[in-house]
C-alpha cells in the first residue's frame, strides 16, 4: 500500500509541477523559472520516494563553466537525481517518445531540453547541433545518458558516440558521472519504488580540445565509460 501511495503522490506532484512549468514557459522566455521548478520537481520526487542522495566530486565542477555530463542510466530516478545533483543550468538530451506523455512530455518539449528521435540519424545530428548552440551561446551544460536507454540489470551498456561527437565539435570538457543505487530504487520495467540512497559521483573534467578524428572520439568514449564503471559503488 505504501508503494502505491508513493507512486500516486509522485504522479500528483509531477502533474502540478508540469502545469506550473507550462505556464512559466509562456511568461518567462529566459527559462529562469523552468530551471528553478526543475529543482522543485526533482527534490519533491526524491522526497516522496523516500530517496536520499550521497553526492561526491562537486569540487570538480566550476560554477561559471559549461560541461558535457555523461552518465550511466538504469532507472527512471536517474533524471530527477541529476536534475537535483548538478549545480548548473543543464539541458537534458532525451528520447522524443517522452513528448507524447500528457503534461510531463509537453513541458519537456517546450522547455530548455533537447529531444532526439533515436530512429533517425538526421535527428541525432540536429540534436548535437542544438546542444552545441545551447553551450556556446547560452552557457548551458548538457546531460547525456551515453548508453541511449536504461540498463535492465544495472550493468553499464556500451556507449553511443553522440556525446563524444558533441565534445569534439563544441570543445567543452566532459565530466563522467556515475550513478549507483538507482536501479535498486526503481528498476527498468517496474513500478514498485523502494526507499534508499542513491550515490552520485562527478569525476574530474576531461578536456577535449585535442579531439580531431573519429578514432579520438571512440578512444574518449571508452575512456569515459571505464571511468564511469570504476566509480560505481
Amino acid at each position: 500500500m505504501v508503494t502505491y501511495l508513493k507512486l500516486l503522490l509522485i504522479i500528483i506532484h509531477t502533474i502540478i509541477i508540469s502545469i506550473l512549468v507550462l505556464i512559466s514557459s509562456i511568461i518567462d522566455r529566459s527559462q529562469y523559472l523552468y530551471f528553478k521548478l526543475a529543482k522543485v520537481f526533482s527534490g519533491g520526487v526524491l522526497f516522496l520516494g523516500g530517496v536520499k542522495l550521497k553526492i561526491t566530486g562537486l569540487e570538480n565542477i566550476e560554477r561559471d563553466k559549461a560541461y558535457i555530463f555523461v552518465s550511466n542510466h538504469s532507472s527512471q530516478f536517474d533524471i530527477p537525481t541529476l536534475q537535483h545533483a548538478i549545480p548548473l543550468k543543464t539541458s537534458i538530451v532525451y528520447k522524443k517518445e517522452l513528448n507524447k506523455i500528457p503534461l510531463f512530455g509537453w513541458q519537456m518539449m517546450l522547455g530548455p531540453y533537447i529531444a532526439v528521435d533515436r530512429k533517425k540519424a538526421e535527428s541525432a545530428s540536429k540534436s548535437i547541433e542544438t546542444a552545441k548552440i545551447f553551450m556556446s551561446e547560452k552557457g548551458r551544460s548538457i546531460l547525456l545518458f551515453a548508453e541511449g536507454t536504461r540498463s535492465k540489470n544495472g550493468e553499464v551498456q556500451p556507449f553511443k558516440r553522440g556525446a563524444f561527437y558533441l565534445a569534439s565539435r563544441a570543445g567543452f570538457p566532459i565530466i563522467p558521472v556515475s550513478i549507483s543505487g538507482a536501479q535498486r530504487i526503481l528498476p527498468k520495467g517496474k513500478f514498485k519504488i523502494k526507499s534508499g540512497t542513491i550515490q552520485v559521483h562527478f569525476d574530474r573534467p576531461i578536456y577535449t580540445g585535442d579531439i580531431t578524428t573519429r578514432k579520438d572520439e571512440l578512444d574518449l568514449m571508452e575512456k569515459v565509460r571505464e571511468i564511469v564503471i570504476q566509480n560505481l559503488e
